[in-house]
């Protein structure tokens, strides 16, 4: 049976400490929420946070959008108890769809934190995406996403961190990331191979919506489902750049429709306006169709 199609265009930052943003955050279209219990928390803030964010899953109201806890490092004092308030929040009929990793370096790090979430009682539906923001990950990214082979890994998207990248190679983050462009397609690349999602990197000059929407365009081309943001400014531009055209879904749906006749039932390849098309191009077009299906199915 076939995994349906969750959009992943818009995923927006919510800092956990902060409840005016998570109320706000109800009424956003973005296709997902990360709460972010990480970056976003001063040290002394961290209990105060977690408690607030339970609250917050406790009440819901943020259906159709993805909701995703962002949980501090696996080694640090807080983890553990990030965890158990995820799994124990994934019980209830709104909980969180996700936990977002920071720092994943190695796919045992997803084993072990799957195995503990099998011990906490997690639903079976919680899934983990894994930051991928360090040297280490980006060059083992193929055995990072290839853990999601492993039901036990649970792991569902990769999310690129070009900032801390950036902190860590001294690369620069410049216009078209050009000195970054090779480790973004390796893991796009990593990414279909082991069958998650990706996401692209946070935009930091969010008044800067120009320069914004040309990398969103950038990052769809090269792969990307989406891209994680830290401003609600930034939600229309980027689903607009990562859903699919009209046209193109359009072209998509003849193009099913014309495999789908009798008479071409079991060809490779067909005829349509005067170009030859095979049927994996169908099956690009049923992709393209199913999203644009789970697109409309959210307005």
């Amino acid at each position: 049976m076939s995994t349906p199609v969750r959009p992943r265009r818009s995923v927006l930052f919510m800092p956990g400490s902060n409840p005016r943003a998570l109320e706000k955050a109800r009424g956003l279209p973005a296709d997902a929420l990360v709460i972010d219990l990480e970056d976003a928390v001063a040290p002394d803030a961290k209990s105060e946070a977690r408690a607030r964010v339970a609250a917050t899953l406790r009440e819901g109201g943020f259906k159709p959008r993805e909701v995703v806890v962002r949980t501090n490092g696996v080694g640090t004092p807080w983890f553990s108890e990030d965890l158990a308030m995820i799994a124990a929040a994934s019980a209830r009929e709104e909980g969180p769809d996700a936990l977002l990793l920071p720092k994943v370096n190695d796919p045992e790090t997803l084993l072990l934190v799957g195995r503990t979430l099998d011990a906490l009682g997690a639903a079976p539906s919680l899934r983990v995406w894994a930051m991928i923001e360090t040297p280490i990950a980006v060059l083992r990214a193929l055995d990072i996403a290839l853990a999601a082979k492993n039901p036990v890994s649970r792991l569902a998207v990769l999310a690129l961190g070009t900032n801390d990248l950036s902190k860590e190679t001294g690369a620069r983050i410049v216009p078209g990331r050009a000195p970054m462009a090779s480790w973004l397609s390796h893991c796009v690349l990593a990414a279909r191979a082991g069958g998650v999602g990706v996401l692209d990197a946070v935009w930091n000059e969010f008044r800067d919506l120009e320069g914004f929407t040309r990398e969103c365009a950038e990052a769809a081309a090269m792969g990307f489902d989406g891209k994680t943001l830290i401003h609600p400014d930034q939600i229309a531009p980027c689903n607009a750049a990562f859903a699919p055209p009209d046209e193109e879904v359009a072209a998509a749906r003849a193009l099913i429709a014309l495999f789908d006749r009798p008479e071409h039932a079991g060809k490779g390849v067909v005829q349509i306006e005067g170009r030859m098309v095979e049927r994996m191009h169908a099956d690009i077009a049923r992709r393209t169709v199913a999203l644009a299906d789970a697109i409309a199915a959210r307005m």
